[in-house]
């Protein structure tokens, strides 16, 4: 049987950087009433494009397997911020890595999209469809705020993750998966403003993120714990067997909760909410690789991941990491210069929002 191993990963991270404090400054808020419901201190702003974001993270996963992107045969993006939809983001991140003649396809399953473009991409190496290929979550949530909006505007980040997969003879990489979507409940968490529904020739004004907390935290839980039961049965796993839980990093209510019910030690859960917010489908691929370089996930680990989004999608992973935790090499890819700090990046967004919601 073939394998898709994870032989590569990376990340971009934008620098500039607004904190609960700076959000104060914009909405009636506090440093204390996020953290304390959220978990986040501060997230981060882009100052250039998704797919600009998506192509330092790819560079950073090729150059750690040591892969030449001109043998990639697919490249995934999974994203809801799409820096254009026709041509789709991909073909670009393709072109601007150099992954000449790769299959190139956005994929928009939201918070869930990393772990569904995961399976996506492993299916086709199992299926000997392809031998290499690159899957990349990229997300610009901010544009998408109103920063009037309370609720919303403290939540949301922006950044990208990448993983590089390689077929592979020996048990490895993703090995059971179990992905969803409960659609009767899709108004939950949604954006009302946005999508060729509209009628393009008037005015639309600002987006709106909107969503029901208290809802999505109930479905959130029992939906990521329950197809967690499912891949622990797929993979004949117990739950002592599982050594890392790379959660979607939404809120660390949710994070605990589930932690709880699937009885995980703290030192085997992998968070970083605190200082990016909610990247949507980029939580996940950012934790993964933030877990390699702080050591928590090391050489044939059994690693649990679990998201939730907007749709109402759900998944969840069972990934057996390989031997290597080491980069092969290092890539010098980086984000251009950034000359403004994080609220003067968002400071156009804010006066365009101003007096059209107050939460």
């Amino acid at each position: 049987m073939t394998y898709a191993h994870i032989t590569g990963w990376g990340k971009c991270i934008p620098p500039a950087r607004i904190t609960n404090d700076d959000i104060s400054q914009i909405v009636d808020t506090n440093d204390e009433w996020i953290t304390s419901r959220t978990g986040i201190k501060a997230r981060r702003v882009s100052h250039v494009t998704t797919a600009e974001l998506a192509t330092v993270a790819a560079k950073h996963a090729l150059a750690c397997a040591g892969v030449d992107a001109k043998d990639i045969d697919l490249v995934i993006l999974a994203t809801c911020t799409p820096s254009t939809m026709v041509a789709n983001t991909a073909s670009l991140v393709q072109k601007n890595i150099g992954a000449v003649g790769a299959a190139a396809m956005d994929t928009n399953a939201a918070c869930s999209g990393f772990l569904y473009a995961l399976q996506a991409a492993t299916a086709q190496i199992q299926a000997g469809m392809i031998k290499k290929a690159v899957v990349i979550a990229a997300e610009r949530m901010t544009w998408y705020i109103n920063w009037e909006r309370r609720d919303s505007a403290v939540l949301f980040g922006d950044g990208a993750g990448a993983v590089v997969l390689e077929a592979a003879e020996s048990p490895a990489g993703l090995l059971a998966t179990k992905a969803g979507c409960d659609s009767e409940d899709r108004d939950i968490l949604h954006i009302r403003n946005c999508g060729s529904d509209l009628n393009k020739y008037q005015p639309i004004g600002p987006s709106d993120l909107l969503f029901e907390g208290r809802e999505i935290f109930k479905r959130a839980v029992k939906g990521m714990s329950e197809a967690c039961d499912d891949v622990l049965t797929q993979a004949d796993l117990s739950l002592d067997e599982i050594d890392v839980l790379v959660p979607h990093q939404a809120n660390l209510r949710i994070i605990q909760a589930i932690q709880q019910r699937l009885k995980v030690a703290d030192e085997k859960v992998m968070v970083n909410i605190g200082e990016y917010g909610n990247t949507s489908a980029a939580t996940i691929a950012i934790a993964l690789c933030e877990a390699v370089e702080q050591g928590l996930i090391k050489p044939h680990a059994n690693i649990m991941s679990a998201a939730f989004g907007a749709g109402l999608t759900w998944a969840a992973s069972y990934i057996k990491w390989g031997k290597r935790v080491e980069p092969i090499a290092i890539s010098d890819a980086v984000l251009p210069p950034c000359d403004k700090t994080g609220l003067e990046l968002i400071a156009p967004a804010v006066a365009a929002c101003e007096g059209t919601d107050r939460k």
